[in-house]
């Protein structure tokens, strides 16, 4: 592996992110060719949680933008803070006794900066060097995922009352999906590309104990393994991911669980599954599974 990807790795390792080298590889290139790096996969494969461990390991502030259907250029970019605005106004109309030459220029006055309310995207691009993390584009409508087109291509963005705000350095970007629906073309262009998987077993083994030390490895290993059988099994309506896997472990941490049995595995299956179909199959299963 390449000097600079392998201290990439080892810097995410630091913050508890374990990847694989092709992960690594394609990040490493997504910062030096500042270009988006849209990750695809299962929900809790550890999208999101590579995005906060680049803003850690980088030591750069995590500017989220929660995707939604519905959502739109003004929840993405700005917004006047319009109470203040007209605090403003009446202030100045109070003081000047509201001649026309002076409310024309308390009108101007009105869309300075200081009543711009800076949604994720314009913050991160006047705050850059930041990492913008876009979660879960897939949820928002075509119109929104062309929105974006502009501002991963140029960094930069227009207020019609302000001007052109344009980032000093481009962001990092990570954009998330999970595949509810088919992103655009023009959209992939523009980003290098990730699936990430479930992990195998020695590397999940790896994040849980990196990630919850308080477990012990014997436990650790057990919760993997049932974990790993599960999604091998494909009859869950979801399948548990690593933030699953994670909380499933605590819990029996902190239930004081050395070992896992049926009995303590069945309890504390609302941390696993989130299905009552697939709490049933998951029960039903648990004896063949933990068979020594």
């Amino acid at each position: 592996m390449d000097t600079r990807v392998a201290d990439l790795a080892r810097r995410l390792e630091e913050t508890g992110y374990l990847c694989d080298d092709e992960l690594a590889t394609v990040l490493f290139l997504s910062l030096e060719m500042s270009r988006p790096l849209l990750l695809e996969g299962e929900p809790g494969t550890g999208k999101t949680a590579l995005a906060e461990a680049i803003a850690e390991a980088l030591d750069q502030p995590l500017i989220r933008l929660q995707c939604y259907e519905g959502i739109d250029a003004t929840q993405a970019l700005y917004d006047w803070d319009f109470p203040r605005q007209i605090l403003h106004l009446r202030a100045l109309e109070a003081l000047s006794g509201g001649s026309r030459g002076d409310v024309e220029e308390a009108e101007k006055s009105l869309y300075d900066e200081r009543f711009l309310l800076a949604r994720p995207v314009l913050a991160a691009l006047q705050q850059s060097p930041a990492v913008l993390l876009i979660d879960e584009v897939d949820r928002a409508d075509d119109e929104f995922e062309a929105f974006l087109l502009e501002v991963l291509s140029t960094f930069q963005v227009t207020i019609p009352e302000l001007g052109t705000v344009q980032a000093a350095t481009p962001p990092t970007v990570v954009l998330t999906s999970n595949r509810t629906r088919e992103l655009h073309d023009a959209l992939k262009r523009r980003c290098l590309y990730h699936w990430i998987d479930h992990p195998g077993l020695e590397r999940e083994v790896a994040i849980v104990r990196r990630r919850a030390p308080e477990v012990s490895a014997a436990l650790a290993r057990q919760v993997v393994e049932v974990v790993q059988q599960l999604r091998a099994g494909g009859d869950l309506l979801k399948p548990p991911g690593v933030a699953e896997t994670l909380d499933w472990a605590r819990a029996l941490q902190h239930l004081g669980t050395a070992e896992l049995d049926v009995e303590s595995a069945a309890r504390t299956l609302g941390a696993l599954v989130k299905y009552r179909d697939d709490a049933e199959r998951v029960r039903a299963a648990l004896e063949r599974m933990l068979a020594r």
